[in-house]
């Protein structure tokens, strides 16, 4: 009774892996450069699989109420038809998208689908041939598949006993199929993520693939104005750009509202490398300097050897968030973060993107699966040109349910910051921690435990704070360190809970500026992470253009600052005067907040209008930003510097 689908699997896989074959050669300069094609080719035959099984799921799961009818056959047959139909129609237009935007078809493709007579009319008179061509063959196919399945539809044997007895093996086939992995997540796009090019990943997988996955990613893509409210784009722009950080640049981009040129504050002969140790969940919680629990002895002490962010918050409460802000400089939304949505995974500005743009090597280090998350497609994609994940760990002497342990990350980024010292170029790494996420998992014998039983946080962050000291103590003795800016920085905290209605307390997290020259310190004043990257620049001595809106702190270390806080479907601008709090309802709060003892105060009087609108241009000018395609890595700088200092 599934033997039409045995034939829709055959034809699927052939077809996919004949048309990646062809853009393979099509594309082989980049390809070769990559390299591994016959890897690519095998990885997928396993993509191709995911997407037939996602196509054969639904009838698949009707089968036990419809397939002792008589439709069952007539409908077995028209899905398949139109199934292979979709998937020849999408690959045989892919070469033209990927002539024009140097991916597979991808959200692009889809939204392109609101404006049919726009798109008719660019594809006639811009790509008549290859419109006409591939209409052609799709047709040509079609009724090839369309002949071939109609033959095994009048072979294929009927026995709803078979039908029945057989369903349960056939759906665990498919599942198996589409989950692709026994990995913590199923398998996504990030997965074949395989080299440091994001078009020849792209190759990896088919069309079909990208497109669904980018359908059921556009899900998530909330807009901020939707929940809060919406200000005129223009009156949005001008009140996100009123800061006083940023009243010294001029925003000339014909395109990206945003982008602008930074000089560095600090002048250098030689601009110096840059090292972000990137904590998982180890917030302010943990930090006794903070009001914490004291499991974070190391960190106290390399805090006499840098500058130490007192007041530092973070804007979510997941990896991926702290990541976009640390790494991209993008402010929060109320929306996924763009680590996993598809409009991001290529050409999104980042550190990465503008210092591989000044000629710095680019690498993420981390212990898991790059994947997970999306890591591997987003970092590929924009700006990191090597990852280092668990299959590139030599050695674990510890592997947990999240992969390599720290100690072994830190091992590994020794060896990997030495090897990119030794050629000669300027170097940024990013090294993404997790032991110190549940189950809490560790090596025995590294540390005297917090508490008793040993998996708990406490005892897990006091690994990982070890694990990350015994790196420093060695990183010092490097020839690298002298000319290497570090970042220990957390990406949230680990559970953010609490009475208040934004948690407040939750989103503090330690930060650490250390090495090279940097001189010891303490800012008080308050920050967000998205403040990190200008200011990194600026020690490093890089000037540089970007769309990034947070602030360069060493130009006015004294000058108070602001954060922004994404908690579940509220948003939260923090101030030296207190909070503005947004809710999904349209309406707002103000409080203020006493971190003595945790406690958020509402205002008895209502939010003013400024104060609302205020917070209002925060949480959507990322939104605009990101589904206005304006945080491209473009890299001409358009103006000049009216200052370099505030005044």
């Amino acid at each position: 009774p599934y033997y039409l689908f045995v034939v829709f699997l055959v034809l699927g896989l052939a077809g996919l892996s004949l048309s990646r074959l062809g853009l393979i050669l099509w594309q082989w300069p980049r390809v070769e450069a990559a390299g591994n094609p016959g890897w690519m080719l095998l990885q997928g035959v396993r993509a191709d699989l995911i997407v037939l099984g996602l196509l054969m799921a639904v009838p698949l799961l009707l089968a036990p109420l419809i397939g002792w009818t008589r439709f069952w056959r007539p409908f077995q047959f028209i899905w398949c038809v139109l199934a292979l139909s979709l998937l020849i129609f999408i690959e045989l237009s892919s070469p033209s998208f990927i002539a024009q935007y140097d991916i597979r078809p991808n959200r692009l493709y889809i939204e392109y689908l609101k404006y049919p007579k726009e798109v008719f009319a660019t594809l006639w008179h811009g790509f008549r041939l290859p419109l006409l061509l591939g209409t052609s063959l799709t047709v040509l196919l079609v009724w090839f598949c369309t002949g071939v399945l109609r033959r095994a539809a009048a072979a294929q044997p009927m026995s709803n006993k078979t039908l029945f007895w057989g369903w349960p093996l056939v759906v665990l086939l498919v599942f198996i199929s589409i989950r692709s992995t026994t990995q913590h997540r199923p398998a996504n796009p990030a997965m074949f993520a395989i080299t440091s090019d994001a078009m020849v990943n792209s190759l990896v997988i088919s069309s079909g693939y990208s497109v669904l996955y980018a359908i059921y990613s556009m899900r998530h893509e909330a807009r901020s104005s939707a929940i809060y409210g919406e200000l005129p784009t223009e009156q949005m722009l001008a009140l996100a750009k009123s800061w006083p950080w940023l009243a010294g640049y001029q925003f000339n981009h014909p395109t990206q509202p945003t982008w602008h040129q930074q000089l560095a504050s600090v002048r250098r002969d030689k601009p110096l490398n840059l090292v972000i140790v990137l904590q998982e969940s180890m917030g302010a919680t943990f930090v006794s300097s903070l009001g914490g629990v004291p499991v974070t002895p190391e960190l106290e002490k390399l805090k006499s050897d840098g500058i130490w962010l007192d007041h530092l918050y973070a804007t979510g409460t997941r990896s991926v968030r702290g990541i976009e802000a640390v790494v991209a400089g993008f402010a929060p939304t109320p929306a996924q973060s763009t680590v996993k949505l598809s409009g991001s995974q290529h050409n999104f500005s980042t550190l990465a993107s503008v210092l591989a743009h000044a000629g710095y090597q680019t690498q993420f280090i981390y212990g898991g699966e790059a994947h997970f998350d999306n890591m591997r497609s987003y970092f590929t994609g924009n700006g990191f040109s090597d990852i280092v994940d668990f299959k590139r760990i030599k050695q674990p002497a510890f592997v947990g349910s999240w992969g390599a342990s720290d100690e072994d990350v830190f091992k590994q980024a020794l060896t990997e910051l030495d090897t990119l010292h030794q050629s000669g170029q300027p170097f940024f790494s990013l090294i993404f921690t997790s032991s110190n996420h549940e189950p809490f998992e560790f090596p025995d014998g590294r540390i005297s435990l917090h508490e008793d039983p040993k998996n708990t946080v406490n005892n897990a962050v006091k690994y990982a704070d070890w694990a990350m000291g015994q790196f420093f103590a060695k990183a010092k003795q490097q020839a690298y360190w002298q000319d290497t800016v570090f970042l220990v920085v957390a990406d949230h905290d680990n559970r953010v809970y609490g009475a208040n209605l934004v948690p407040l307390e939750k989103f503090r997290i330690p930060g650490l500026i250390l090495g090279a020259d940097i001189q010891p310190t303490t800012w008080q004043t308050i920050a967000s992470q998205i403040d990190l990257a200008p200011t990194l620049l600026s020690l490093m001595g890089v000037d540089s253009c970007h769309p990034m809106t947070g602030r360069d702190i060493t130009l006015a270390p004294e000058q108070p600052g602001r954060a922004l806080i994404q908690f579940d479907n509220y948003f939260a601008l923090l101030k030296d005067d207190g909070l503005t709090i947004l809710k999904p309802d349209g309406s707002a709060i103000r409080a203020s907040y006493d971190a003595s003892n945790a406690k958020l105060t509402p205002d008895s009087l209502p939010v003013t209008k400024v104060a609302y609108e205020q917070a209002l241009a925060e949480v959507q000018l990322p939104s605009y930003l990101y589904r206005e395609q304006k945080y491209r890595a473009d890299h001409q700088c358009t103006g000049e510097l009216a200052a370099t200092k505030m005044p």
